[in-house]
């Protein structure tokens, strides 16, 4: 199996289920004795907040690609990024290493794709549901990416950044997030992709009007699939 190179702490909530969710997959693909190969960099994440709040993201960029390479040089086979609003860099990380970048909207899209589901709707920090990064990544691959109105999409925002990172899950928060992902539905979306690696932690597909791409799950579980298929 190859080892997978984690840039985490973008929250940390989300990257300890990334690391749960790889070794997991791991143990039910290989056998119960079987844990992930993997490194993981964990930055912290206060520091980022503030970049990506000011647009500096030129300075993030460059952070992202020199995570990259340190993995990459500590023998990582593959980088994953564990959140999905720093793939606005993706491409740039890409080009300055040599191991495969393993994109978290192409494993919500091969999801979506597998399902049969043409139309979501994305529920994201305001930069990955504002900025066109995700919504064309995601129209390659023939979906198509609806998102909530401007008062919605500054809710969820908030929500993100002043409770989910935090690990505060409120009930409040889990029923205003419902009552968007029923008006992306009016909109004819067929599921609500979590772009947010926080979101899965608070919006439960129990709990969810419409069928829910998690993108923290689909995206761990594409790398060890990666990992195992290279090996």
């Amino acid at each position: 199996m190859k080892t997978i190179g984690l840039i985490g702490g973008m929250s940390w909530e989300s990257s300890l289920e990334y690391y749960r969710i790889v070794n997991e997959e791991t143990k039910a693909r290989l056998g119960p004795s079987h844990s992930c190969p993997c490194i993981m960099y964990s930055v912290d994440f206060a520091r980022i907040e503030t970049l990506q709040h000011r647009g500096d993201w030129e300075t993030l960029a460059k952070q992202m690609i020199e995570l990259a390479v340190c993995l990459q040089k500590a023998g990582a086979d593959c980088i994953v990024l564990c959140t999905n609003t720093m793939h606005m860099m993706a491409d740039a990380v890409q080009k300055a290493v040599t191991v495969p970048l393993l994109h978290i909207a192409d494993a919500a899209a091969a999801e979506a794709r597998r399902l049969g589901i043409s139309k979501v709707g994305l529920m994201a920090t305001k930069f990955t549901m504002e900025e066109p990064f995700y919504k064309e990544r995601l129209h390659q691959h023939g979906i198509t990416a609806v998102t909530p109105s401007e008062a919605e999409r500054d809710l969820i925002h908030h929500i993100i950044y002043s409770e989910l990172i935090a690990g505060n899950f409120q009930e409040s928060s889990r029923q205003k997030m419902a009552g968007i992902i029923s008006h992306l539905g009016e909109e004819g979306c067929e599921a609500v992709v979590l772009g947010c690696t926080e979101l899965p932690l608070l919006v439960t597909p129990e709990r969810s009007p419409l069928p829910t791409l998690d993108t923290t799950a689909l995206h761990a579980k594409a790398a060890v699939k990666w990992a195992l298929d290279k090996a």
